[in-house]
């Protein structure tokens, strides 16, 4: 593993680490289903080793997370 290999795995680590802190202010009833989706994303792409797909994975990632920060302000959670 290079260094741009361990920079691209810090950056899906920091996301799913970012991902879950966001869900713990998801409503209590959906939490955990939210916390199973994200895992589910994670783990579907976890053998890919297309480093131009898992930087368009991780800007797609955070740009759904962004989408959820800001309804969950919305609602007031």
């Amino acid at each position: 593993m290079d260094l741009r290999d361990f920079l691209l795995r810090a950056r899906v680590l920091k996301l799913y680490r970012k991902a879950l802190r966001v869900s713990g202010r998801a409503p209590t009833t959906s939490r955990a289903d939210l916390r199973q989706t994200i895992r589910q994303e994670m783990e579907n792409n976890r053998n890919c080793n297309d480093k131009q797909r898992i930087r368009f994975l991780i800007s797609e990632g955070l740009d759904r997370l962004k989408r959820l920060d800001e309804m969950l302000d919305m609602q007031g959670h």
